[in-house]
């Protein structure tokens, strides 16, 4: 029995590896975002203040894992095999929630997911131990809800706060130092640096050290006693140090973005390792103090009261968990996705959006639109004149391939920085994913990069982010709740099938991501193009990229044409409906295709958008329709069959059967030869789809005959005239397609 616990116990410790490589894949967009984001210093130089702030605030955490030991459960009313059962659907699931989210791209909290997890858990075996009990026990004795409820009450909070303050901070030091911010910081960016520096050093006191292990008790009362004259000190100090800087022509911003990207890293090293390796250390010290006392009552009657106390974690897991932390920042391809996310939702410029848009963000954009418009109506036009003079965006001062400038990326780490370590002197339990997000969104809101031709799309994504955090809170709690009572009721057989399950997981996650990168990779087109200044390069990059782009839309039609008249002839409901799926799918991304095209077609000057413009917006528009065709032809079908009319007579289906095979045929040659820039002979596939064409005009005025002799079901006659009509646009718009492809591809 001891030997199967010391499995546990390793297999924790093995689970608590890959916690740390998920948990930090999730976490770095915290304080990298910024960094990042404003191309404050090279990637490699950002990731390692990055690697050096996490390396130290691990190894300094005094690894008091309360949470984890006593937090949610109240250890003193369970058993060792209990505790174990718990910890192990803890981590299991930890595991397998952070790395599905991560594959995502969408940043969430690992204390949410921690604790959620724990409470799921504790629930699971407490109502057992309820029933069980017979009264003696209730399950105010079991579990201890008032983290649970500060953590949820901390969602709203914070997501509130943060915000809010990041367009107000934001604003304000736009007012200062405005988008052409070199011209307007002769004095002022002293003091801004002062109380930039002096809120990162005041939070990683207050957050990120705290709790260090050298901080005795008597230096955190030392520091208490004396905050005032130390922020007073390092304010004096650090104001004179950034203005002697800025006259010695460093960059002042860069600076301080650089410090808080530091700080934000060892916080979220100190004070987050918890939440990667506090349950396997419980696990550990369970374990050690059930083989020191308790093999004598058996896994099943030694409570497990040692774990009310803190305990302090050993110097070498500490350095461990840092050394992995490290590793995976620098090499997590999963981290840099998260990256993106938040980078691409807080940039100041236009580009591909990659978000669609819900009514809920319409809503928003309109709400705002409509107090926007009160607000203008009260302010006096010199005063607004004045703040747009402030606020114009031309004269924006941001690096190449940056998301946005500098300001903004201190504005983000400082104040994300002195939220969380407000919160932390509040004891309030402030997620620092939570923050750092919210601070970005609600800065980028204020720097007016949220246009009204982007605002709902950034909005969805936003909402997007925050119902995963509420998402990952209800998927913990539910997942792990059942995972510990299969625990508890399978026994090793189950443990054995759980690992297996979670390592085929994650196995497929991985393989789901690369496939999603190799994927993307084709998509890289499009940021060389929005990126490049050279016409000639433009113009030719445009063209890979639109054929690209119509090569998937008529491999989307040709695959979906099939689909639904194979499917409607044998009466496949299933199929017409995953076919009816991929058309609002398609439509949302004709859409998408069409804005990011108009945007890449900003970029050419006026001689060649005369010349190809109209070529490639035809395009565009015969590929839309192309996919609206495809849909015009699945509803009717779908119908149909749905309300189980009477199908297709055998020489309806032979006839359409024989045409739908020169369709297919035709659209896979127009694929291949767009897709490869080939348009030699193409007049005899233009040949080919008249022929088609009069085959169906032939077709239609079949049917016309047959229905003025009544010799079949009018509903039947209606959805093939409609099958046949839309045959001809597909094999009309393909052609058509085919043309403009050429002149637009078209060596001048």
């Amino acid at each position: 029995m001891e030997t199967i616990y010391l499995g546990i116990v390793i297999f924790l410790f093995v689970l608590a590896i890959f916690d740390l490589v998920v948990g930090v894949s999730n976490d770095a967009v915290n304080f990298l975002n910024s960094a990042i984001g404003a191309k404050a210093a090279s990637f490699k130089t950002i990731i390692f203040i990055a690697g050096v702030g996490v390396f130290i605030g691990a190894a300094l955490s005094n690894g008091m894992m309360d949470i984890a030991r006593h937090g949610i459960y109240q250890p003193q009313h369970f058993y060792f095999a209990e505790i174990m059962c718990i910890l192990l659907a803890v981590m299991l699931t930890d595991v397998v929630l952070l790395d599905v989210f991560n594959t995502m791209g969408m940043p969430t909290s690992t204390t949410v997911s921690m604790v959620f997890e724990l409470l799921g858990g504790t629930f699971a075996l407490s109502l057992i131990k309820v029933y069980s009990s017979e009264g003696t026990l209730g399950l105010g004795d079991l579990i201890n809800t008032d983290k649970a409820l500060s953590v949820i009450m901390a969602i709203f909070v914070s997501v509130a706060i943060a915000f809010f303050f990041g367009m107000l901070v934001q604003w304000l030091a736009r007012i200062v130092f405005t988008f052409n911010y070199k011209k307007h910081m002769k004095y002022s960016i002293g003091i801004f640096g002062g109380i930039a520096a002096t809120s990162i050093i005041y939070f990683m006191l207050i957050k990120g050290l705290k709790d260090s292990s050298f901080m005795t008790p008597e230096y955190n009362h030392w520091i208490q006693a004396h905050t005032l004259e130390l922020v007073g000190a390092f304010f004096v100090f650090f104001t004179v140090l950034m203005q002697v800087l800025h006259i010695c022509k460093v960059n002042v911003f860069k600076v301080v973005v650089l410090m808080g990207t530091f700080a934000l890293a060892l916080a979220f090293a100190g004070n987050d390792l918890v939440n990667f390796i506090g349950v396997p250390l419980a696990g550990y010290s369970s374990f050690l103090d059930y083989t020191a006392n308790g093999q004598a009552a058996g896994p099943n009657g030694f409570l497990m009261t040692s774990l009310l106390g803190s305990a302090q974690t050993p110097w070498y897991f500490l350095l461990g968990s840092g050394a992995v932390m490290v590793i995976a920042l620098a090499t997590s391809k999963k981290a840099h996705n998260v990256i993106k996310t938040s980078v691409d939702l807080s940039r100041q410029d236009e580009g591909e959006e990659n978000f669609g848009s819900t009514p809920i963000a319409r809503t928003l954009v309109r709400f705002s639109m409509t107090l926007a418009t009160g607000i203008s109506k009260i302010t006096p036009e010199s005063t607004k004149r004045w703040i747009d003079t402030r606020f114009r965006k031309d004269e924006a001062i941001i690096a190449d391939g940056a998301a946005f400038d500098m300001v903004r990326a201190s504005v983000n780490l400082v104040l994300a920085g002195l939220l969380i370590a407000l919160g932390t002197s509040l004891k309030l339990p402030l997620s620092t994913t939570y923050v750092t997000f919210m601070v970005a969104m609600g800065s980028s809101l204020a720097d007016r990069a949220w246009g009204r031709d982007s605002a709902v799309f950034r909005i969805t994504g936003v909402l997007s982010v925050i119902g995963g955090w509420f998402i990952t809170a209800g998927a913990a709690f539910t997942f792990c709740f059942f995972v510990t009572l299969f625990i508890h009721y399978g026994g090793t057989v189950a443990i054995i099938l759980l690992i297996g399950v979670a390592v085929f997981l994650l196995i497929r996650s991985q393989i789901m991501f690369k496939k999603r990168k190799a994927k993307e990779k084709k998509d890289e087109t499009l940021k060389q193009l929005l990126s490049s200044s050279d016409n000639a390069e433009i113009l030719r990059l445009l063209q890979t990229h639109t054929r690209e782009e119509l090569g998937k839309i008529l491999a989307f039609t040709e695959e979906n044409f099939e689909r639904i008249s194979t499917s409607f002839l044998h009466e496949n409901l299933r199929g017409l409906r995953r076919s009816m799926g991929s058309v609002k799918f398609e439509k949302q991304l004709i859409k998408q295709m069409k804005r990011t095209g108009t945007l890449a077609m900003s970029h050419l000057d006026n001689n060649t958008i005369l010349e190809k413009g109209l070529y490639y917006y035809q395009g565009n528009d015969f590929a839309s329709e192309l996919v609206y065709s495809v849909g015009r032809l699945c509803e009717p079908c779908l119908e149909h069959v749905d309300n189980n009319f009477k199908p297709l007579d055998a020489i309806q289906k032979g006839e359409f059967a024989d045409v739908t095979e020169g369709i297919t045929y035709l659209l896979q040659v127009c694929r291949s030869r767009i897709e490869n820039n080939n348009y030699d002979d193409m007049d005899t596939d233009i040949r080919k789809a008249n022929e088609l064409n009069g085959q169906l005009a032939h077709l239609k005025r079949e049917e016309l005959q047959r229905i003025q002799s009544h010799t079949g079901s009018i509903k039947v006659s209606m959805v093939y005239l409609t099958m046949v009509q839309e045959a001809q646009n597909v094999v009309t718009y393909a052609s058509n397609l085919l043309k403009v492809s050429r002149k637009f591809q078209a060596e001048e």
